[in-house]
């Protein structure tokens, strides 16, 4: 879209929606002014595709909030509407048209500023700088720049559970756009070299007046790149890039949880015109553990144990990351206690580790043999019972309320 469409089109009015409107109204008008005038539903009808088109370019720049911005700020300062020069002297006046001539130009004197054939100049910058001030980095904002640094590359990465907890070096590829080997980037069949463009001299964009207004637009004949490519390097086609497949051996630092993202400096894309290189980002999914989880920097995992261990107490061997310990189950633990192994958890960056937190699980068993039933019933009778004193008071008041009998609890 050229500079000049943005000074003659209201998007608002295209949009039917307010100067002061949201993001959501926008996008809901948008949504229904597309789908009332999309090709689909309207076959043949030139007026609807052309309103379709005009909603989608209104959209695209008022959905996007430094377009949006930099609309309003050129409008606010430029006026609405299409810009007419002054047919006669005096246009400023009463009945005539406003002349921006008048407002850039007429106010100096001497050569070069007020006078038939001058450079009409505003604050010292021409049009040409004015317009390009707006858009986004001055009058030479669309000429090819200097290095530029390279995009950034993000890979998924699936890790085991004990390589994330411990870390792990493992192989990594990348494709991703990168330069030619055959052409080095130029685009040119190997023995030729690309020419500058004869329509924009090199520049890489065609600068064309509009009444008192320079517009500028990038070259169609070198696409803006400045260089015209006549035969074309086979590998290539003249792009001067080709998608690479390249293979890293990556050091997975310990302690990585699912969902964090590794930055590596420099390992993404190449620059362009010997920028420096994008960087590489890994996106980490770990995959679960049959035994332990995970809470922050603490493992845990679950350990059945019998009646008679919890009661009596044990001593376990139960395993960790780094090997089997012994843990010790203290007398009387009741099911779902938690005991910890400390320094046995997930590495700190800045040294030490977390712990392990083992849940104890009393086990029921389903059956038990003659001599272990008659065992636990000797032993129902000499063990004291479980302290249910709100419990039996709750079911005494329940056996003798008015209109119950003992028999209905």
């Amino acid at each position: 879209m050229s500079s000049k469409d943005w000074l003659e089109k209201d998007f608002y009015a295209v949009l039917g929606v307010s100067k002061t409107a949201t993001a959501d109204e926008i996008k809901k008008a948008y949504r229904k002014l597309a789908r009332e005038n999309h090709p689909d539903h309207n076959p043949g009808n030139r007026d609807a595709e052309e309103r379709f088109k005009s909603v989608s370019e209104a959209y695209d720049v008022l959905s996007d909030n430094n377009k949006r911005r930099e609309y309003d700020e050129m409008r606010a300062l430029f006026g609405s509407g299409s810009f007419r020069r002054n047919a006669r002297a005096g246009g400023g006046g009463p009945g005539g048209t406003f002349d921006l001539n008048d407002l850039f130009g007429g106010a100096a004197s001497g050569p070069g500023h007020g006078e038939p054939g001058g450079d009409r100049r505003f604050g010292g910058a021409g049009f040409t700088d004015l317009f390009g001030t707006i858009f986004g980095g001055g009058p030479r904002a669309g000429r090819r720049s200097g290095p530029s640094k390279g995009a950034d590359v993000e890979v998924e990465v699936a890790l085991d559970f004990g390589d994330a907890v411990h870390g792990a070096t493992l192989p990594v590829t990348v494709r991703s756009p990168g330069v030619c080997d055959v052409c080095h980037g130029n685009g040119a069949k190997p023995g030729t070299q690309p020419r500058r463009c004869p329509v924009c001299e090199g520049v890489g964009l065609i600068t064309s007046n509009q009444g008192a207004f320079s517009f500028s637009e990038p070259c169609r004949e070198c696409q803006g790149v400045g260089n015209v490519v006549d035969e074309k390097c086979p590998e290539c086609h003249g792009t001067g890039g080709v998608t690479k497949t390249r293979t890293l051996n990556v050091r997975i630092p310990p302690g990585v949880s699912d969902g964090q993202k590794i930055r590596l400096a420099g390992r993404g894309e190449p620059g362009e015109r010997g920028g420096p290189a994008g960087d590489l980002h890994l996106l980490v999914k770990v995959r679960p553990d049959s035994l332990f989880s995970r809470q922050g920097d603490d493992l845990t995992l679950t350990v059945p144990v019998t009646y008679p261990e919890a009661v009596l107490g044990a001593d376990l061997r139960v395993p960790t990351l780094d090997g089997a310990v012994t843990l010790r189950v203290p007398p009387g633990t009741p099911n779902g206690r938690v005991l910890r192994v400390r320094g046995r958890g997930v590495p700190h960056r800045d040294g030490g580790a977390g712990d392990l937190l083992v849940t104890i699980e009393v086990t029921v068993p389903a059956s038990l043999s003659p001599e272990a039933r008659k065992a636990l019933e000797d032993f129902a009778l000499y063990s004291p019972k479980a302290p249910r004193g709100a419990i039996d008071d709750a079911v005494h008041r329940l056996a003798f309320r008015p209109g119950h009998g003992r028999g209905d609890v």
